[in-house]
């Protein structure tokens, strides 16, 4: 079978558009769907060790308290759990730090989490920077960029 010059360029170009097209895929896919991340602290632990690496999905829906997001702080990327959502009551003791959302005693002190704002905690509270020591302690929901996935 004989190839005229015209059908070489064609074939040429197709072996050469598959590999481009894939890559553009793939890097589509990281760029605005999907977010691979380093977890250097043990902020997290045990839900998240050290040192370990996490896929979070930036296709959010609504979140929910218990569901761990990836946001930016302060030029950073960092990994916690949403303690509370816009509209809770969030009490935090002078002692611990430790969020309440259901009472509250005399040593406590109460805000409520602003409307598109969300209260932000490390599962380790001993080794965590998180809204408990914040200047401001909610994070915005535009800061938000995933939820982890993996």
């Amino acid at each position: 079978m004989k190839y005229t010059q015209r059908s070489r360029k064609r074939i040429l170009i197709m072996k050469m558009a598959a590999p481009l097209l894939c890559g553009l895929f793939f890097y589509c896919l990281l760029q605005f769907v999907f977010l691979i991340g380093y977890v250097p602290t043990a902020s997290m632990e045990p839900t998240i060790r050290e040192n370990s690496w996490i896929v979070g999905v930036r296709l959010l829906g609504e979140l929910q308290r218990g569901d761990i997001v990836i946001f930016r702080y302060q030029d950073a990327l960092l990994v916690k759990r949403v303690a509370g959502i816009p509209g809770d009551t969030v009490y935090i003791s002078d002692q611990t730090g430790s969020p309440k959302i259901e009472k509250a005693d005399d040593a406590m002190c109460a805000a409520i989490v602003p409307e598109g704002c969300y209260y932000l905690l490390g599962d380790n509270p001993s080794e965590s920077f998180d809204s408990r020591l914040w200047q401001e302690p909610f994070i915005p929901e535009t800061d938000i960029v995933a939820k982890l996935l993996w």
